[in-house]
C-alpha cells in the first residue's frame, strides 16, 4: 500500500464468500474498502484483516434494504474513507421452494435484498460517483436469470439485476461512470453448501455433482468472482459497460 490518496470502493455482503474475496481483493489492489454486511462480526474483521496489511477499511453493519440504514452507511463510509466511486451490489439471500408452495415472505424477502438493496445502494452511491465524475459499478446476477427450478424468486432477482445494470449503464454513463453486471455459476460458498445440506448430500459430494456437469470440470470459487471484478472496477475497464458477464466455467445463453 502506498501513501497516495486510495479510491473508495462499497461492497455489500462482504461478511463471507464472494463479498469477503471481493473486499479483500480490491484492497490488495489499493482502493480503501467499506465492508457492509448484515453480518456485523464479519464485515469489522474483514475490515481489520485488511488494515493489518496496511490498507484502508471499516466494516458497517446494515441491512441493505431499509433505506434509512443504507444512506446512514454510505454517509459513514464517506465520512472515514472518502467519497465512494467503486459500488460492488453483492448482497444476496436465497429462500427457495416450488412456486405452489412459495410464500409471500419468501417472495418479498429475496426481492427486497436483492433488487431494492441494489437500488437504495446504487442511489446513495451515485450521487458521490457523478459529483466525481468517476465510477464503477459491479452487480451481482447469476445463472440462475436463465431459470431454476425452486428458485422462482432468486431467478427474477437476478434477471432482474441485468436490466438494472443496463438501465443504470445508460443513465449513468456520461459521468463517466460505467455499470456492469457478473453472473456466477456453481461458487463454492458457505450459501452453496447449505443448499446441498437441504438436499441431504455431502457439499464434497454436490460439488463434485456440479463439477461433472461443467466445461471445465471444477466449481468456482470466491476468488474467480473477485479477479473479474477486479478488472471491471479498473481504469482499463472504461469503455465496457452494460455487459452480463457468466463466470460459470462454460458458455451460458
Amino acid at each position: 500500500m502506498t501513501d497516495s490518496p486510495s479510491r473508495v470502493a462499497v461492497v455489500t455482503g462482504a461478511g463471507r464468500g464472494i463479498g469477503a474475496a471481493v473486499a479483500a481483493r480490491l484492497a490488495e489492489d489499493g482502493f480503501a474498502v467499506g465492508l457492509l454486511d448484515l453480518d456485523e462480526a464479519g464485515v469489522k474483521q474483514g475490515a481489520e484483516a485488511i488494515v493489518a496489511k496496511g490498507g484502508k477499511a471499516v466494516g458497517v453493519a446494515l441491512n441493505v434494504s431499509d433505506a434509512e440504514q443504507v444512506d446512514a452507511a454510505v454517509t459513514r463510509v464517506a465520512d472515514e474513507l472518502g467519497p465512494p466511486v467503486v459500488l460492488v451490489n453483492n448482497a444476496g439471500i436465497t429462500r427457495d421452494n416450488l412456486i405452489f408452495k412459495m410464500t409471500e415472505q419468501e417472495w418479498d424477502s429475496v426481492l427486497d435484498v436483492h433488487l431494492k438493496g441494489s437500488f437504495l445502494m446504487t442511489r446513495a452511491v451515485q450521487k458521490y460517483m457523478t459529483q466525481e465524475k468517476y465510477g464503477r459499478i459491479v452487480n451481482l446476477s447469476s445463472t440462475s436469470a436463465l431459470g431454476n427450478r425452486g428458485q422462482v424468486n432468486y431467478s427474477a432477482a437476478k434477471a432482474g439485476m441485468q436490466g438494472f445494470t443496463k438501465t443504470l449503464a445508460i443513465e449513468l454513463g456520461k459521468f463517466n461512470v460505467t455499470a456492469n453486471a457478473i453472473a456466477p455459476g456453481f461458487i463454492a460458498t458457505d450459501m452453496t453448501a447449505a443448499t446441498a445440506e437441504r438436499l441431504g448430500m455431502s457439499f464434497e459430494d454436490f460439488k463434485a455433482a456440479a463439477a461433472s456437469q461443467i466445461p471445465v470440470q471444477r466449481v468456482g470459487t470466491p476468488d474467480d468472482i473477485a479477479h473479474l471484478t477486479s478488472y471491471l472496477v479498473s481504469e482499463g475497464a472504461g469503455f465496457v459497460s452494460g455487459q452480463v458477464v457468466y463466470v460459470a466455467g462454460g458458455p451460458k445463453d
